[in-house]
């Protein structure tokens, strides 16, 4: 027998892991995906100007 007939077949029914769904997600809606991290980095920004000024 070759090596590739003696090694175990993968198991195809296993769940995909959370790490895979979210990235098939986020090609799937890359416009509202890309949207919300603008949305979300421009507020983490704010928030940091924000303290810096008031702790001034």
């Amino acid at each position: 027998m070759t090596e590739q007939q003696t090694t175990q077949p993968q198991n195809t029914t296993e769940k995909p892991s959370y790490i895979k769904l979210a990235m098939r997600n986020m090609v799937r809606k890359s416009g509202k995906s890309l949207k919300h991290f603008f949305l979300s980095t421009i507020g983490l920004l704010a928030l940091f100007i924000g303290l810096s000024y008031i702790t001034h």
